[in-house]
């Protein structure tokens, strides 16, 4: 809708956050009813009919506020193009306005979600060099598509005419702009790989962990003798029945684990187009996220348990833009992908890299370290159980095997490398991470070293980068001092 060169947003945008409010009352309202012990009585005759209404009183009053407040943003909120700016205002009593120079503005996010795919819409996110907290500095609740097009497209052509007035300065800027539009797919997801995705990603502990957690709330609700009963019957039948129902649990939480990935990975693509990486996934939520490759921080690398057992990998991108917003600030470029043929596209889209190197291990003398400091949590639970539950809780001493295991398995793992002004940081807590920067990204880097490092000569080195509101960190441990010192004076003299 337009009136005198100024834009409204869709009135579906109402709506859009309305549902979004709504989704954030879910959890408070869980807690408060929880809270309660669910006594809710609609039998005015009762002593606590009133008192039991006021949680839904509370919750209905939010509702409407939410409601309101979503029209109101709705009916204020305009947008328009003046003097090379993106300008938007919106409130009612608050007036707020915000001018974004094109020029500033780095790269449009896309969501389109139910809402707005039955009427032809989209959200947009835009994002600018200051956009360093995770938050789009503008969200455009729901515009159409050509009302998207043409910021997207005036945006481009204020930054192209900038560029020819400065033509004489920067002639090898125009020539690239111009010469370089190519547009190549770098990944591309299968419906198999998606299928092996659900099946090493964490959504299946996710969906166990979620039923435990219904179920821990309902505890008092759920006749467990009686199950330990009909589950003793059930167990008469033999062995084989039971493993088939034990199959049948786990081919359920598997189903229901393909179902997620498929609603948050479906039709994955990254597209490499003028130094942009665009991502676009998603089933019923589509979305679209660029990212400019100036602004990528750092590369991740990352190998869980299983996924390193089959020589698969996934790689993401710490980035200074807000990625897809919300809760999600990690921008997964490759969810899925064979490690030895992880190394091709990202040679192609980040040249100046060097993937495969040596790393530099720590010393023999720092192996206790990485599992020593377990052992002084563990040895209080071991107690605890042996005490209340004697003789059987002796048995927690056995937790220390795999303890000692995984520490022995962070001390093979763990390691760093220099090459030029990359610096390489291997480590790993259950899954392997190998964290890739440039000196020129690094926000801060820093040494650490306790008591009992010092006695052994031995540090740790931890770096920062921005990404988010509080950066993304990467830390190897229990490094010999002399190549700590060699880290932290390689990075000294990037800063002379």
């Amino acid at each position: 809708m337009m009136s005198e060169g100024r834009f409204k947003l869709h009135p579906v945008s109402a709506v859009v956050d309305f549902v979004k409010g709504l989704k954030e009352l879910i959890l408070p309202f869980l807690i408060l009813f929880f809270a309660n012990g669910f006594n809710v009585t609609f039998n005015p005759g009762d002593g606590s009919f009133w008192s039991s209404l006021i949680p839904i009183g509370i919750f209905i009053l939010i509702i409407i506020v939410r409601l309101i407040n979503g029209i109101i943003k709705w009916w204020t909120y305009v947008y328009w193009f003046e003097e090379k700016e993106l300008r938007v205002e919106y409130g009612l009593l608050v007036k707020k306005k915000r001018y974004i120079p094109f020029d500033r503005i780095q790269s449009f996010n896309y969501k389109e979600g139910i809402f707005h795919r039955i009427f032809g819409l989209v959200q947009v996110m835009v994002e600018t060099a200051g956009s360093t907290n995770g938050k789009p500095e503008v969200i455009l609740t729901a515009i159409t598509k050509d009302a998207a097009n043409k910021i997207e497209r005036i945006t481009q052509q204020t930054k192209e005419e900038k560029i020819e007035e400065n033509e004489l300065q920067d002639e090898t800027a125009v020539l690239v702009e111009k010469t370089n539009p190519a547009t190549r797919v770098i990944h591309k997801m299968t419906t198999k790989d998606l299928f092996v995705l659900a099946t090493t990603s964490s959504s299946m502990g996710v969906v166990i962990a979620g039923v435990a957690a219904v179920l821990s709330q309902f505890a008092e609700f759920i006749p467990f003798e009686w199950i330990f009963e009909e589950v003793s019957d059930f167990i008469r039948f033999g062995f084989v029945i039971v493993a088939l129902a034990v199959f049948a649990s786990f081919l359920f939480t598997w189903i229901i684990a393909v179902i997620i990935t498929f609603i948050n990975y479906y039709d994955f693509k990254v597209i490499e187009e003028n130094d942009r990486l665009t991502i676009t996934r998603g089933l019923l939520e589509k979305k679209k996220v660029t990212i400019p490759l100036n602004r990528i921080q750092a590369i991740k690398i990352v190998e869980n348990p299983l996924r390193q057992l089959f020589g698969f990998a996934a790689v993401a991108v710490e980035s200074a833009s807000g990625g897809f917003g919300g809760e999600e600030k990690k921008i997964t470029i490759f969810p899925l992908i064979k490690k030895n043929r992880l190394y091709e596209p990202l040679q192609d889209l980040f040249p100046d890299f060097e993937w495969q190197q040596t790393l530099t291990k720590p010393p023999k003398k720092a192996k206790p370290f990485f599992y020593r400091i377990d052992f002084m949590w563990l040895l209080p639970v071991i107690g605890l159980c042996t005490y209340f539950w004697f003789p059987y809780g002796m048995l927690s001493v056995l937790i220390v095997i795999p303890v000692l295991l995984l520490g022995l398995w962070q001390f093979k793992t763990t390691g760093f490398a220099i090459n030029g002004n990359q610096l390489t940081l291997c480590y790993r807590i259950l899954s392997r991470v190998t964290f890739i920067v440039e000196k020129k990204r690094i926000q801060a880097l820093e040494s650490r070293q306790t008591y009992f490092q010092k006695r052994r000569e031995i540090s740790s080195v931890e770096v920062t980068v921005m990404s988010g509101l509080t950066g993304a960190k990467a830390k190897a441990p229990n490094l010999e001092n002399g190549d700590v010192e060699e880290v932290m004076s390689w990075f000294e003299k990037t800063s002379t």
